[in-house]
């Protein structure tokens, strides 16, 4: 199948775009092993002593303490603990806010607006320290609020641009068999945007996961103060680098399985945003009180002239 945005490339475009994909490959390769050479090469100090290159071993023996991986493990439960507290109470916020600028009374809809943009304009690490020095919540409660807050915020859009992009059949059918508008969204409109937006919820979730880190400066221990601040300060600055790079990898970890969960329940999800019919064959019989069934029953009583 060809596509009507462009030509289909020739053999001479093809062979053209493997060299050139190849020569970046190459270039990029050749920047990383450069760079890791750099970083190995002994250095000399402003008063001519000699320090060993960031890989050398007298740089790394401290990963022998089995301390050094409890206090690791400990900042990295700590940051898993704030993000799963702070996505649950974001989940809300952001169910919340979706509802408050969906509703037709704009006494409900244009303060939800007002709140919900102020939120988002805020910067995180800024929204802890007001919460830290306004209402003396603790390190652990002032980061946990300010990121539901923010990420509840972006999370109430998402859902607000899901059910925006429902066809307007779905409320209808749901206002047609008697449901009340409220009923309408919760029961019809919700489910079928919350499965849609599932993705960009679970990929803000990601986001929520790292910014955790900002609540190194409200003092919480978590993942980055423990390794990059406190070992470094107990064991001096000889395993900055060291201590540094270990963190990393436990973010990338951490964040890359949650970005594979998110790629994962995009391909599932994405195979369900079909056609809304009562019965699909793809899908297996529809199920009592399933939103598609609703609407299917609902559009079928209308033909009939029973509403």
């Amino acid at each position: 199948m060809t596509s009507v945005l462009y030509d289909v490339p020739g053999p001479r475009a093809r062979a053209r775009s493997r060299v050139i994909s190849l020569l970046g490959i190459v270039l990029i390769a050749g920047g990383l092993v450069a760079l890791v050479v750099v970083l190995g090469l002994p250095k000399a100090s402003a008063n001519g002593a000699v320090q060993p290159g960031l890989w050398d071993a007298s740089r790394w023996d401290v990963f022998n303490d089995v301390q050094v991986w409890r206090t690791l493990g400990i900042g990295a439960l700590n940051t898993l603990r704030m993000a799963a507290v702070a996505a649950v109470l974001a989940l809300i916020v952001g169910v919340l806010f979706s509802f408050g600028r969906a509703a037709d009374s704009a006494w409900v809809r244009i303060p939800t607006t007002v709140v919900l943009e102020f939120f988002r304009g805020m910067p995180v690490l800024l929204m802890m320290l007001f919460i830290l020095l306004v209402f003396s919540t603790g390190s652990f409660w002032a980061g946990v609020s300010a990121l539901a807050v923010y990420n509840g915020a972006i999370i109430g859009e998402a859902l607000r641009a899901g059910i925006k992009a429902l066809p307007s059949g779905q409320r209808e059918a749901g206002l047609a068999i008697g449901l009340t508008p409220v009923a309408t969204r919760f029961r019809i409109e919700f489910p079928q945007a919350f499965r849609q937006m599932l993705p960009i919820i679970i990929a803000q979730l990601v986001v929520l996961l790292k910014d955790t880190s900002l609540a190194f400066v409200v003092g919480y221990n978590e993942l980055l103060r423990s390794g990059n601040y406190n070992l470094s300060q107990f064991f001096g600055n000889r395993y900055q680098f060291s201590f540094f790079f270990v963190v990393l990898v436990i973010y990338l970890a951490m964040n890359l399985s949650l970005s594979w969960l998110a790629r994962i329940i995009a391909r599932r999800t994405g195979s369900q945003s079909g056609g809304v019919t009562a019965t699909d064959t793809t899908k297996g019989p529809a199920k009592p009180g399933d939103p598609n069934l609703v609407y299917a029953n609902a559009l079928g009583a209308q033909s009939k002239g029973q509403y």
